[in-house]
């Protein structure tokens, strides 16, 4: 399959796998029609940069498939992964010119984009566009302060364990499980790029995820499919409880 097999066969936005997840998630008929009128979609090759950090952005957009990571590059040319974009996550933001963040495609991706002058319009006609958006910054806050927590307090085991349940968990709300209730999803992440969002080292990811392995909590084919049988299992093994929260 090329990038181009991305592309949706009908550009309607009814039919988008993220429609209730998205910015555009309460937006009406009426609604829907006008950010058809100034949408459109791209497609990008798994490491393709989507925008440099400190670039103009002339748009905002939805990830509607694929993953793409957000990174910072320090002045001694040392890069940070800060952030992974997910199916329904939204990229950019409005009322700035430029992107704060490198974005990076890690898979196949595709993205419905909207120009960001009539978006910026629509939201202050729409006012619900803009709620809708300040709750999905505030989930990406809460999600960044959880982050903090895996980063600096759990074992390198929970940290793989955590980053699992993230993709699962999201890739699960897009689609349906296995007809046996398991989980199943594809790793979007290299190990080198889990060990350098993880702040682990490339030996300690793969001695953990075989661990994992071993003790039944995953079942891999290859080295990025994966079916995890249990998922409360898969959260014990996180540290988080079967509601998706973090136990204190």
């Amino acid at each position: 399959m090329t990038v181009q097999d991305l592309l949706p066969s009908s550009l309607d936005c009814g039919d988008c796998p993220i429609r209730h997840r998205a910015v555009c998630a309460r937006c009406e008929s009426d609604e829907l029609k006008r950010l058809e009128e100034m949408k459109y979609y791209k497609t990008y090759e798994a490491g393709q940069t989507i925008v440099w950090s400190g670039d103009r952005m002339d748009f905002v957009a939805s990830v509607v498939s694929g993953i793409a990571t957000l990174t910072q590059t320090m002045e001694d040319g040392r890069t940070q992964m800060v952030g992974l974009l997910l199916p329904s996550d939204f990229v950019g933001r409005p009322g700035r010119d430029t992107a704060a963040y490198n974005v990076t495609a890690t898979t196949d991706l595709l993205m419905c984009c909207f120009r960001k002058k009539p978006f910026e319009e629509m939201m202050i006609a729409t006012p619900h566009i803009g709620q809708r958006l300040l709750e999905m910054t505030l989930d990406e806050l809460d999600a960044a302060r959880e982050w903090m927590l895996l980063l600096g307090r759990k074992t390198a085991r929970e940290k793989i364990a955590s980053l699992l349940a993230i993709v699962a968990r999201r890739d699960a709300s897009l689609k349906l499980k296995s007809p046996e209730g398991k989980m199943v999803f594809d790793l979007p992440l290299t190990r080198e790029a889990m060990a350098d969002y993880l702040g682990l080292t490339l030996e300690t990811v793969s001695r953990q995820i075989s661990a994992l392995k071993r003790d039944g909590v995953i079942e891999l084919q290859g080295k990025r499919h994966v079916t995890v049988p249990d998922f409360d299992r898969l959260l014990d093994e996180a540290g988080d409880d079967s509601d998706g929260g973090f136990l204190v």
